[in-house]
C-alpha cells in the first residue's frame, strides 16, 4: 500500500484501487479522537456524583464538546487553510491531546468541562481536513470508501476504544479514561509523523477558502441535512448508560458490553454506508435515514425487554454510521473549489446536531419526559432529515 502520491491525488501503489497507508495513520487518530467523544456516555452516571451535578447537567458535557466542535471548526478551517496539510493535523492533534489531559487532571465541573471543549476544538477541522486527504489518496470512484475507512476509527473507537474506556474508569475512576486517552493521541500523533507523507499539498488557495459557498443553496441544505439527519441519534444515544440501565434492567457491566455491540455496529454500517455511497448517493443517503427514523421507534418499543433491546442497539449503531460517508460526500460534492472548508464545516455540522441532540434529550428528562420517549424524539429527526434530502435531489433536478 504505497503512500506515493500522484499529481490527480490518486495513491499510487495497487494500480490506484488500495487504501494507501497514510489513511490508515487518519484512522488511528479517529479512534482516539471518538474515543474521547464517546466514552463519556458511559462515564456519565460516575461523573454526576464525583462531580456533584445533576445527571442532565453532566450531560452538557456531550454537549459542550460538541459545540466546541461546531464553533471551534469555522476558524480554525480558516487559520489553517494555508498551512501544509501534514503540518495542520500535527497541529490539531496536540489540541486534542491537551484536552484530554486537562480532563483528567482538572478539579471540578468547570475545569473538565474546558477540557472537553479544548480537545473538541481540534476535532471538526481534523476529520475535515482528513476527509480531503483520504479522498485525495484514492481513484475517483473510491473517494467514499477512502473517507469510511478514516471513519472507521471513529466507529472502532465505539468497538474498542469506549468499551476499554469504560473498564479503567471502572477500576481507576472516570478520570483516568481521559488520561488514557491523552496517551493514545501521543502515539496517533507519532504514526500521523511517521507515516504521511511529506508531500500533502497545502491547505486550499485563497479561491478555496472563500466563505462565500455558505450562499449555495445545496450546501446549506447539506449542512441542515447533516445536522439533522444525524444530530437526532444523540438525542437518545447521550443517555444510553440510563435508558439501559433504568428501563432495560442491566447491570453497569452489562452496559459495556452493549456499547461494544453499538460500536460494532457502527463500524459495520460505517463501511456499508461508504459503499453504498459510492455507488448511488442520495437515493442510498434517503433509504438508510428512512432506516434510522424506523429502528429508533422500534427501540423505544422493545427498551423495556433486554435481548430485543440490545439487537436493536447493534441495528441502531449500523444504521446511525450508514450516513456518515453519504452526508460527508454530499457536502463535498456542493463546493468541489473549497473541499477542506466544507469538509470541515460539515464536521462541526455533524457536532452542531449532536450538541442540539444532547441537549434536546436533557431538556426532555429536566420536563419528565421518560427515558423511552428520547429514541422517538430522535426518529422524528431523522425524518426531517429525509425531508431535507428529499429538497436537495429536488432543487438537483431543476437546476438541470
Amino acid at each position: 500500500m504505497s503512500a506515493v502520491v500522484t499529481p490527480s491525488g490518486a495513491a499510487a501503489g495497487q494500480a490506484g484501487r488500495g487504501f494507501p497507508l497514510p489513511i490508515l495513520a487518519l484512522a488511528l487518530a479517529a479512534f482516539a479522537i471518538g474515543t474521547t467523544e464517546f466514552v463519556i456516555m458511559g462515564l456519565l452516571p460516575a461523573m454526576a456524583q464525583d462531580l456533584a451535578v445533576s445527571l442532565p447537567r453532566a450531560g452538557l458535557l456531550v454537549t459542550g464538546y460538541a459545540l466546541g466542535v461546531a464553533l471551534g471548526a469555522p476558524p480554525l478551517a480558516a487559520l489553517s487553510a494555508t498551512w501544509p496539510r501534514k503540518r495542520a493535523l500535527l497541529v490539531l492533534i496536540a489540541l486534542f491531546i491537551a484536552g484530554n489531559v486537562l480532563s483528567a487532571v482538572g478539579e471540578g465541573y468547570a475545569l473538565v468541562m474546558l477540557g472537553r471543549v479544548v480537545a473538541a476544538l481540534a476535532h471538526g477541522c481534523f476529520f475535515g481536513i482528513g476527509a480531503v486527504v483520504a479522498s485525495e489518496l484514492v481513484a475517483p470512484d473510491r473517494k467514499a470508501g477512502a473517507i469510511a475507512l478514516m471513519f472507521t476509527g471513529l466507529t472502532l473507537a465505539n468497538v474498542l476504544g469506549v468499551p476499554l474506556g469504560n473498564l479503567i474508569g471502572q477500576q481507576w475512576g472516570w478520570r483516568s479514561s481521559f488520561a488514557a486517552v491523552a496517551g493514545l493521541g501521543v502515539v496517533a500523533a507519532i504514526a500521523l509523523m511517521a507515516l504521511l507523507p511529506k508531500t500533502l499539498p497545502s491547505g486550499e488557495a485563497q479561491s478555496g477558502n472563500d466563505w462565500s459557498v455558505l450562499k449555495r443553496p445545496q450546501v446549506l441544505i447539506a449542512l441542515a441535512l447533516t445536522a439533522i439527519g444525524f444530530g437526532g441519534v444523540f438525542t437518545a444515544f447521550t443517555f444510553i448508560a440510563p435508558m439501559l440501565e433504568q428501563v432495560t434492567g442491566l447491570s453497569t457491566g452489562a452496559v459495556t458490553a452493549v456499547l461494544f455491540l453499538f460500536g460494532l455496529g457502527l463500524t459495520i454500517g460505517n463501511t456499508l454506508g461508504g459503499r453504498l455511497a459510492d455507488w448511488r448517493l442520495m437515493p442510498s443517503l434517503m433509504g438508510i435515514l428512512a432506516v434510522l427514523a424506523l429502528v429508533q421507534l422500534v427501540l423505544a418499543a422493545v427498551l423495556g425487554w433486554q435481548w430485543p433491546a440490545i439487537a436493536t442497539v447493534f441495528v441502531w449503531g449500523m444504521a446511525a454510521f450508514a450516513t456518515v460517508p453519504g452526508l460527508q460526500m454530499r457536502m463535498m460534492q456542493q463546493a468541489p473549489d473549497a473541499p477542506a472548508l466544507v469538509s470541515t464545516l460539515n464536521i462541526a455540522a455533524f457536532n452542531l446536531g449532536n450538541a442540539g441532540g444532547a441537549w434536546l434529550g436533557g431538556w426532555m428528562l429536566d420536563h419528565g419526559a421518560a427515558l423511552r420517549a428520547l429514541p422517538i424524539a430522535g426518529a422524528a429527526l431523522a425524518v426531517v432529515g429525509l425531508g431535507l434530502a428529499a429538497v436537495s435531489v429536488g432543487v438537483e433536478r431543476k437546476a438541470r
